[in-house]
């Protein structure tokens, strides 16, 4: 593997510097990147930091009638237990929801795990993604730069929780987070345990780290199946891509990382589908096609379809790519956006430690066919995980399965990565043109970066309306939930067992009385189990 420059050409930053107007012009672009970052972080963290406010003003309803009272009285080991025995098989989800919705002893109205859960996914999934970013830089051989890895994850994170139909969902739901927000965060730092153990010298460290991978992904395979499939195809993908003898990687360390973590999938899903509770949900569902026939098929397909019209319809994905373009356009530029994430220079393969093989500038350190496979793999992967998502969601809820947009979050993580990854490529390139062209490039290139930014800024601005319609939404549910709450608190403390309740419907989820037939109303009978009542009517 060589350690030539990336541009091939002489480095940016071995040049003496021009004097007069020049200068200036290529002074431009490495001031446009630094601006560009901060008002990134600042649009999309202040966005973030409102969805993670919000969490405050979360108030059960739906699933978090049933989870809430489960946790309460049986414990976290019995609504484990309970998970397991008689509802789906997900013992992962079941032992996270009872440390969410667990009152601990404090009598409080509503769980503090489920009001802190947004700020926590926050916070560990932007660290995640800049580590990761950090480890991605590393790989075309370039200095990793602070500012604009944060600003990379901070609009990738908004772009998820807030460009979508379902951001209730998808941040401040606690099932719903737990079932398909947790897994891509613990997959981002798995993926990072994953790294750190393939490279670590001693034998006994890759051991435990391999041992650990397994664990994780057996706790995923019982805690969300989308997840445990698009991971699972990603993971084959790589594995299959980085045997040895196809010369993309020197040992087999990468590839039995891949294969433990499919088998820990393959073995918790095992767990989760044959479980009592799995087969009773699946007795009680009516017989219909099979998704193998023709028809099940066709149905399946047109589902996916229907799902890809409405993620494509949301342009502002687009702003995924366009601040990946800024944080490649740095790379070889020499910009001060912040220190390098480590403090050290890229080296060549030859380089000991506190040795450089040259200029600290972007270098190439790893082949060209192991970057292009790592760049062009999520591509199938998101469309056929995508496709085995929307498989699941008709095999578990019919026809319509495909509308459970919250499950989406399971390949759209990585389609953004993807496009961020993409933009990183490209603005790399840029920074290549940039240094063989010399003084004629920075024009282009400050266009380029001056239109990436505004495309960046403007798909984050474009979320606002999501945002302030969820803020309202929220809130003002909180607040009649709230006065709700205290009456039928306090009519029970009386002795009444049969109360009324105003439906409070928020974020497309079920509440009370939205079947005609109380005897199925589940929502119904978990309400009068967490007021310790013997039925609800409608007020």
């Amino acid at each position: 593997m060589g350690t030539a420059s990336i541009d091939g050409g002489e480095d940016l930053r071995t040049r003496p510097a021009a004097a007069g107007p020049a200068t200036g012009r290529r002074r431009a672009p490495r001031a446009v990147l630094p601006a560009a970052g901060i008002t990134l972080v600042a649009a999309a963290g202040a966005l973030i930091a409102v969805g993670c406010f919000l969490g405050l003003y979360v108030r059960p309803t739906s699933d978090d009638w049933c989870a809430g009272w489960k946790s309460r009285d049986l414990g976290v080991l019995g609504i484990t237990s309970d998970f397991y025995a008689t509802q789906n098989g997900r013992i992962t989800n079941a032992f996270l929801s009872g440390v969410l919705y667990g009152d601990y002893g404090g009598h409080a109205a509503v769980p503090a795990g489920i009001k802190i859960l947004p700020a926590v996914i926050a916070v560990t999934f932007t660290a995640g993604l800049v580590l990761l970013g950090r480890a991605f830089v590393r790989l075309l051989g370039a200095r990793p730069r602070l500012l604009l890895l944060v600003a990379c994850a901070l609009v990738v994170q908004a772009l998820l929780y807030f460009g979508g139909t379902r951001s209730y969902q998808v941040l401040l739901w606690a099932p719903a987070t737990i079932s398909h927000t947790i897994p891509s965060v613990i997959g981002v730092w798995a993926l990072l345990l994953g790294l750190w153990t393939v490279r670590h010298p001693r034998p006994a460290v890759r051991t435990v780290g391999f041992a650990a991978t397994f664990l994780i992904g057996f706790a995923l395979g019982t805690l969300s199946e989308p997840f445990a499939f698009v991971s699972g195809l990603l993971a084959a993908a790589a594995g299959l891509l980085a045997l040895p003898r196809l010369g993309l990687a020197r040992n087999w360390r990468p590839s039995t990382w891949c294969a433990l973590w499919c088998a820990g999938l393959v073995c918790g899903l095992a767990v989760l589908i044959t479980s009592p509770g799995a087969r009773w949900r699946r007795a009680q569902e009516p017989p219909g096609e099979s998704l193998l026939s023709a028809d099940g098929f066709r149905g399946t397909f047109e589902g996916w379809l229907h799902m890809w019209d409405t993620v494509t319809g949301q342009w502002a994905y687009l702003g995924a790519a366009a601040v990946g373009v800024l944080l490649g356009l740095s790379l070889g530029m020499g910009v001060g956006v912040g220190p390098g994430v480590g403090g050290t220079t890229a080296r060549g393969p030859g380089a000991g430690p506190g040795q450089d093989t040259g200029p600290p500038g972007p270098r190439r350190s790893v082949p060209r066919p192991l970057l292009i496979t790592v760049l062009l793999l999520p591509v199938p992967v998101v469309l056929l995980g995508s496709f085995a998502v929307v498989l699941g969601l008709r095999s578990g809820y019919g026809p319509n399965g495909w509308t459970y947009a919250r499950t989406w979050t399971s390949y759209l993580v990585l389609m953004e990565l993807a496009l961020c990854g993409y933009g990183v490529l490209l603005g790399a390139w840029g920074s290549r043109y940039a240094a063989a062209r010399g003084r004629r490039a920075c024009a282009p290139v400050l266009g380029a970066a001056a239109t990436a930014g505004c495309l960046a800024l403007v798909s984050v601005a474009a979320l606002v309306p999501n945002v302030q319609a969820l803020t309202t939404a929220t809130v003002t549910r909180a607040v009649a939930w709230d006065a709700q709450n205290a009456r039928i608190r306090a009519e029970a403390a009386r002795g009444a067992t049969d109360v009324g309740y105003r439906r409070l419907p928020i974020g497309n989820l079920a509440e009370p009385f939205y079947t005609s037939s109380y005897a199925r109303d589940w929502v119904a009978a978990c309400v009068s189990k967490w007021y310790g009542i013997t039925r609800i009517h409608r007020r």
